[in-house]
């Protein structure tokens, strides 16, 4: 395998709104830029039904993390399942951001004060995208935005098993550290609270809960894997599909716990070189056509 490592990006699937979720949020974070954009064409309308024209994907970064939106249907909506930890150092960038992501959105737990913050909260946005917003030192988790995966329901329990999986599969993997809940808290002590690690050069953290909720992981948000050669990518495609995962299409899967991943080529999203026409344009036509079959 090759000896590059590429950051994970985080796919975000959108009900027709990636245009204007993406200027939303370039334009409430600052520091951030869009990139390549790709429009649906007439071929294969019949498939995907948009509009020509329509924008089909686009990339952008917030703050130097890469992202990519997917403009799709309603047949996945998003899920506080995986939710995106924002730390801000100071509170007046908390508050801006927790103010702005509020309006027209949910609020699961209060912007207060929490035993591991001073000022956290939790909310879906206006589009349905779940935030974290928390006062505290980005050197602790060594980016501005960071995946945090929620296991509840059935996958309660399983959390530890998720890091050990995913630490067996990336080419870097770095688990900074586990807290556990103690049996006052009710969970048991062998449960996760809080658990941070790096994929890639990427940090993820990872709670639990046996609290009963009605959300799970869904396709909403995936997490796409660079890759520089064919090799790369059978390796990833295999290990990830292992133990009850499942394959999808053109390069789209989801592993055992319901996390769905993407795998493809280096470069395929526009940032370095423009519009990558053999790619399918940031491979969001491909998308679109096995998730309107799925």
């Amino acid at each position: 395998m090759s000896n590059s490592i590429y950051p994970i990006i985080p796919c975000l699937w959108f009900d027709r709104q990636a245009e204007e979720a993406v200027s939303f949020y370039v334009e409430l974070f600052g520091n951030s830029e869009i990139g390549h954009k790709a429009y649906f064409e007439k071929a294969g309308q019949d498939q995907h039904g948009m509009p020509e024209g329509t924008l089909m994907s686009c990339s952008f970064k917030l703050h130097g993390q890469e992202f990519l939106a997917l403009n799709g249907n309603h047949q996945y909506p998003f899920s506080p399942g995986i939710s995106f930890y924002v730390t801000c150092e100071t509170l007046a960038e908390a508050e801006k951001y927790w103010e702005a992501l509020q309006q027209g959105g949910q609020v699961m737990m209060p912007f207060d004060k929490y035993d591991w913050s001073e000022k956290y909260g939790f909310l879906n946005d206006k589009f349905g995208v779940a935030w974290q917003i928390s006062l505290g030192k980005i050197s602790d988790v060594k980016q501005k935005f960071v995946p945090s995966l929620l296991f509840v329901g059935d996958k309660f329990g399983k959390a530890e098993s998720a890091i050990e999986f995913y630490m067996g599969i990336f080419k870097e993997a770095t688990l900074e550290g586990i807290a556990r809940f103690t049996e006052e808290e009710g969970e048991g002590p062998d449960k996760v609270k809080h658990a941070q690690f790096y994929l890639n050069g990427s940090t993820f953290t990872i709670m639990e809960s046996s609290i009963s909720q009605t959300f799970g992981f869904t396709p909403a948000i995936s997490f796409i894997v660079h890759c520089d050669t064919q090799e790369e990518i059978d390796h990833y495609w295999e290990k990830l599909t292992e133990g009850g995962g499942d394959e999808v299409q053109c390069g789209w899967l989801y592993d055992h716990f319901g996390i769905s991943w993407q795998g493809g080529a280096q470069n395929a999203f526009g940032w370095n070189g423009g519009p990558q026409k053999s790619q399918k344009t940031d491979s969001g036509l491909y998308a679109y056509e096995e998730i309107k079959h799925h």
